[in-house]
């Protein structure tokens, strides 16, 4: 096989060099400074709600035998079609943990997608969702987990093939989906029904896996919560829209009802496919939250 030219091979060389050079500018970090982080007092009893409301001990919870298992120190695994996730420990142990991040290392993380030394996180972590919350909110969940017990919690690298290629790959995933606003809901409607949006919509991050996704695997917000396959690949997840048409439910404090107490009063369907951990953690939040979450979810068509 004859060999290419000392000038081909140089060209070659000159086309691979520009073409990394490119992806490297396309794919680098994109994180807020520390300057556009608000100074105040963190309520943490807020932070606490949210922390119920997306449901984060249900993907963070540690793997059957570990030494806690109630608090979120995350490595149970989570699979998909394209590999492994393993959750980050949300306990502020200093090693494994946030316990030596800053506001703005946790502010980047939920709404950049960006860990604190710059790497993408998989959209697995559901940053585009958590977009809509306020950078308070967000610092009053900080708060939350900063005050929770420490556990030290090492865990595997993610199963992904060609991880750090793929890990910085997200940066060209991220410039289209970071490219769309974040949902913020209409202006009409009840302030129960806004709150119960913006808890579905924000921290609940409900539609990762109850709206389709189109081929760049970003949500197609023209099916809004209606049903798709579910992320871990196996199976459907059901659709959240016309629940009252549907005959699910029989009226808002039907619906409060079920979230609250799950199958513990006959709603398998909000015990099964992962749900019954979801429910759990809803049952956790204010009655009126709940209440607004009914409200919101009843009143799509």
């Amino acid at each position: 096989m004859k060999l290419p030219s000392r000038r081909t091979a140089a060209a070659i060389s000159l086309v691979l060099a520009v073409a990394a050079l490119a992806f490297s500018w396309l794919t680098r970090p994109d994180p807020l400074p520390a300057s556009a982080i608000p100074t105040r007092s963190a309520d943490r009893a807020n932070g606490e709600v949210l922390y119920h409301a997306g449901s984060c001990f249900a993907c963070h919870k540690p793997p059957e035998g570990a030494s806690n298992l109630s608090l979120p120190s995350g490595g149970t695994p989570f699979e998909t079609p394209i590999g492994v996730f393993y959750p980050q420990n949300l306990t502020p142990d200093p090693e494994t943990g946030l316990g030596r991040w800053s506001e703005a290392d946790f502010v980047n993380a939920m709404t950049r997608g960006l860990a604190p030394d710059g790497r993408h996180y998989f959209p697995a972590f559901p940053y585009l969702a958590y977009r809509a919350m306020p950078v308070t909110d967000l610092l009053d969940l900080r708060a939350y987990l900063i005050g929770l017990p420490a556990v030290t919690a090492a865990h595997p690298q993610h199963a992904v093939p060609l991880l750090a290629f793929a890990r910085r790959g997200v940066g060209l995933w991220k410039r289209i989906a970071l490219g769309r606003p974040p949902f913020a809901p209409p202006s009409g409607g009840s302030d129960s029904w806004k709150r119960g949006a913006y808890l579905v919509n924000g921290p609940g991050h409900c539609g990762e896996c109850h709206t389709p996704k189109d081929r760049l695997m970003i949500e197609d917000l023209s099916r809004h919560l209606a049903g798709g396959p579910h992320p871990g690949g196996e199976g459907k997840v059901p659709s959240l829209r016309g629940l009252l048409t549907r005959q699910k439910y029989e009226g808002v404090s039907h619906l409060t009802l079920a979230l609250q107490n799950g199958e513990e009063l006959g709603y398998e369907d909000l015990s099964s496919g992962g749900m019954g951990a979801i429910q759990e953690n809803l049952a956790r939040l204010p009655e009126s939250d709940v209440r607004a979450i009914a409200e919101y979810l009843l009143s799509l068509k």
